[in-house]
């Protein structure tokens, strides 16, 4: 037996596709398949499962379990929940070699796919290509494997609560949150946990609907955080936080309504873990404010700067020995007292501790950050065969011209202004660009040379691409 994926599945980090179009049970059978024969073969024996919130979600992970089977894997269900749910499951149950989370994360609700842990590693890459190699050659083990049904959700907010550990009690009682689960998996989970938190509480959209009623669950566009910060106003809330479709990204509002955007809850981190970690290795994506790096750097800490990519990221983390990273994109990774995954809920949990330990509110915290204009990310798509070579040619006409670049992922050019960068999306046909400067002049300028270098390749920043 054999089975080839659609071409738009199998991609940089994760599998994803559209229901019905793209994907569906038969694809979640031989990826369980070659997911389970890599695990057999590997030498190992269990694999936890989860799913988020989503219809499809259910049919997909049905066929995943018995496709593991069918490749002589048990399986352990961790049912609906959260992907670090899932994440914990793999890293914190007994004889567990890998994990598998049916997620379409911040995608439309007719997506879906899937999120891969092996033996404690990311699973991308090379690694999803291979499971197409393996079901185009039905070059799968066989046997019959089992399931059982773990429910480890009361335990995985137990271990959450502990990085609440040491904070005076009085002083998280005196706190008000507003949380923002955007009908997403991560509902239930939160509702637990702060029925547990000492505080005022303020819950949005707990209940898990998979057709997202009220707002689309992405914090990382400001359109989705109107209903958090109206929360936090009506309620004079010390701040919000808001979580996407599974789980694994943040979004936060201080008292006075600001977005705090995923570089500068990293600032909030970093001076949080430095004052415990001298002098620790700290990293963020290229599409971080310079002011983070600055920041990290006059705290004491080592600044690193690194490619876009939650598996990426995680994989340097390991390299480096760093506790603490974050992207843009509201991905916040501890290894510091905790396991070094992606967890938006154990973030909101580490920014309520950062505030206590700090002395400081979160609106202050923020308040304090340097006031810097910068571009959201912009996107734009350009042919999927020419994404790369564009940026190849961007860059040889920067060396030409002796600019200031790093090109640890596409171009990031460091000017007297401020900075640009331009790289090719890894997950789609889309170029993104983003520009910070410390006046409106200085981003405009900017502007001009990233459309200059767009204008040499052929390109004009057209109208803007969605997610």
């Amino acid at each position: 037996m054999t089975h080839k994926f659609h071409p738009t599945v199998l991609r940089e980090y994760d599998i994803r596709g559209i229901i019905g179009e793209t994907l569906g049970p038969d694809d979640a059978r031989a990826i369980g398949r070659g997911f389970g024969s890599r695990i057999v073969r590997a030498g190992g024996k269990r694999v936890a499962v989860g799913y988020d919130g989503r219809v499809s979600s259910p049919i997909l992970e049905h066929a995943l379990v018995e496709g593991l089977n069918a490749s002589g894997v048990d399986v352990v269900r961790v049912g609906m929940g959260p992907t670090p749910m899932l994440y914990y499951a793999a890293a914190s149950l007994e004889q567990v070699d890998g994990g598998i989370q049916i997620t379409g994360s911040h995608n439309p609700a007719n997506y879906n796919g899937f999120k891969m842990v092996f033996e404690g590693r990311p699973f991308f890459g090379p690694d999803i290509l291979d499971l197409g190699a393996l079901a185009e050659a039905g070059d799968w083990t066989s046997g019959n494997g089992t399931h059982e049904t773990v429910d480890i959700m009361d335990e995985y907010v137990e271990r959450l609560l502990q990085g609440l550990e040491g904070i005076d009690p009085a002083v998280l009682d005196a706190l008000s949150i507003a949380w923002d689960c955007g009908n997403g998996a991560a509902g239930p989970v939160v509702e637990k946990l702060t029925a547990r938190l000492p505080g005022k509480h303020t819950l949005l959209f707990t209940e898990v609907d998979g057709n997202f009623p009220n707002h689309h669950p992405d914090p990382t566009e400001e359109k989705n955080l109107v209903d958090l910060r109206q929360a936090v106003a009506d309620g004079r809330l010390d701040f919000g936080v808001a979580f996407d479709g599974d789980g694994d990204r943040i979004g936060a509002i201080d008292g006075e309504g600001r977005i705090i955007w995923g570089d500068q809850l990293l600032m909030i981190y970093a001076e949080d873990l430095l004052a415990m970690e001298p002098g620790s290795t700290i990293i963020a994506d290229v599409k971080a404010s310079r002011a983070l790096f600055d920041r990290v750097a006059e705290l004491g800490g080592k600044p690193l700067m690194w490619k876009t990519g939650h598996s990426l990221i995680k994989s340097k983390m390991k390299e480096t020995g760093s506790p603490l990273a974050g992207e843009m994109s509201g991905h916040v990774f501890f290894a510091h007292r905790y396991y070094g995954f992606d967890d938006a809920l154990y973030a909101a949990i580490r920014l309520i501790a950062a505030s206590a330990r700090l002395g400081k509110s979160v609106t202050a915290l923020r308040g304090a950050m340097p006031a810097m204009i910068n571009t959201p990310e912009l996107r734009f798509q350009v042919d999927e065969s020419r994404k790369f070579a564009v940026i190849d040619e961007v860059k040889a006409r920067l060396e030409a011209e002796g600019a200031d670049v790093d090109a640890t992922d596409g171009a990031r050019v460091n000017t007297p202004d401020g900075w640009w960068l331009l790289r090719a999306s890894n997950t789609q046909d889309v170029l993104v660009a983003r520009a910070e400067s410390y006046s409106q002049d200085g981003l405009d300028r900017l502007m001009g040379m990233i459309d200059a270098q767009l204008a040499a390749s052929g390109l004009a920043r057209g109208p803007q691409a969605g997610h």
